[in-house]
């Protein structure tokens, strides 16, 4: 027998006023049980038909808006049953067993109350940019949902599925999907870490995040060295484009915010020490030769408060993080003329500096586990996808060493 849920009216347990409430009766396996509404009419003003209170009925300012509050929590208990099927719950569960699960409280907080607080607290930390990957995957989401609010519970793994088919059928890229259903878990994770959610709803274990290999991003040593040999106006915004890239590449592939944010004092005795802002790792990196004579125009006339290179103008936190990522964009976009200049047909970006920096060592025959440190990873694998795409003459190479 299925389950199901019906709106009616309870004659036996009539009142002393004349009113007989109104239930919903839950039938599983075979039983029946009721639930209340909250509500009541005289017998004579229910239609048993049409499951719903006659308009005639004047003891409710608005009987439209009763019944509509009825239909609504129909649903929301027809979705509670649904969400029971799905993770393979309700036949296991007896009739008492299914009422207590439906009619429990609920968290009143929602999937977007707490992702804005979340929001709120990494912003409060001066955590803007993971607060922007926060706010982006919420409007994604709302624009999906359609409602103003979205339950834990709601976020089933056919919903996440519903999610990636519209993501994919307006054109968005699988990475794209990838960034927000990570985004998604995260948030999850968090919820369930908090008390918010139960672990039973979480949708991940059946739902696996995909993504595709991203375009080769590396550049040889050889082109490297074309940007580093090009003759420019110091002071000009290509000569800063240039020098960024090459101290990104010297400095172990550092991010373009976490160099923004480079302070004088940051130097310590000839090495660079820095907590990078995405993960608050720890950086201790050599200032070589080579580096300090790209970053030396940039030190002059500074205090060890002042940020090196130009790039934060600005004194409040926001609006510095509104400084880098303004000055990315125009970097990226200076990027492009700086590949015209060298001869360079790659896309150059601000990530090429950090792939061609692992690329570069791993053909110079530096240890995959020292890599990874230099990079910050806390797993290999993370690492190993900068060195999927090897040159095809390099991996011949490799194997040639398999000779005996």
């Amino acid at each position: 027998m299925k389950t199901n849920i019906t709106l009616s009216i309870d004659s036996r347990r009539k009142r002393k006023d004349g009113m007989c409430p109104i239930i919903f009766r839950l039938s599983h396996h075979r039983k029946t049980i009721a639930i209340s509404t909250g509500f009541a009419v005289p017998p004579e003003y229910w239609n048993e038909k049409n499951r719903e209170v006659k308009r005639t009925y004047n003891g409710v300012s608005s009987v439209a808006r009763l019944n509509n509050l009825l239909i609504k929590k129909k649903t929301e208990l027809r979705d509670g049953i649904n969400e029971l099927e799905e993770i393979g719950q309700l036949g296991g569960l007896s009739i008492t067993e299914l009422k207590n699960t439906l009619t429990k409280p609920t968290n009143t907080i929602s999937f977007f109350d707490f992702t804005n607080h979340l929001i709120g607290e990494m912003e409060e930390a001066n955590r803007f940019g993971n607060a922007k990957a926060y706010r982006c995957a919420l409007g994604s989401l709302k624009n999906f949902n359609k409602k103003e609010s979205l339950r834990f519970e709601e976020m089933t793994y056919t919903y996440l599925k519903r999610f990636e088919t519209a993501h994919l059928k307006k054109g968005n890229s699988i990475n794209g999907l990838s960034m927000y259903m990570r985004t998604f878990r995260a948030i999850y994770n968090k919820a369930i870490h908090q008390g918010v959610v139960s672990a039973d709803s979480y949708p991940f274990r059946k739902y696996k995040i995909k993504s595709q290999p991203t375009a080769k991003r590396a550049i040889s040593i050889e082109k490297i060295r074309r940007i580093l040999n090009l003759e420019l106006e110091p002071g000009t915004p290509l000569f800063n484009t240039r020098n960024y890239f090459l101290c990104s590449y010297l400095m172990n592939g550092i991010s373009f915010i976490d160099m923004a944010f480079l302070k004088l004092d940051n130097i310590i005795d000839g090495r660079i020490q820095y907590r990078r802002q995405k993960t608050a790792r720890y950086y201790d990196i050599k200032l070589t030769p080579q580096l300090s004579s790209i970053m030396d125009c940039y030190l002059t006339g500074k205090d060890k408060t002042d940020y090196i290179f130009p790039i934060v103008k600005r004194n409040d936190m926001q609006d510095q993080f509104k400084d880098v990522q303004w000055e990315r964009k125009r970097y990226n976009k200076r990027l492009k003329e700086i590949a015209k200049l060298c001869e360079i047909e790659e896309h150059l970006t601000s990530y090429v500096s950090r792939h061609s920096m692992a690329t570069n060592l791993i053909l110079n025959d530096v240890p995959i586990n020292a890599l990874s440190k230099m990079l910050g990873h806390s797993d290999i694998s993370t690492t190993e996808i900068y060195i999927k795409n090897l040159p095809t003459h390099i991996m011949d190479g490799y194997q040639e060493r398999l000779e005996i």
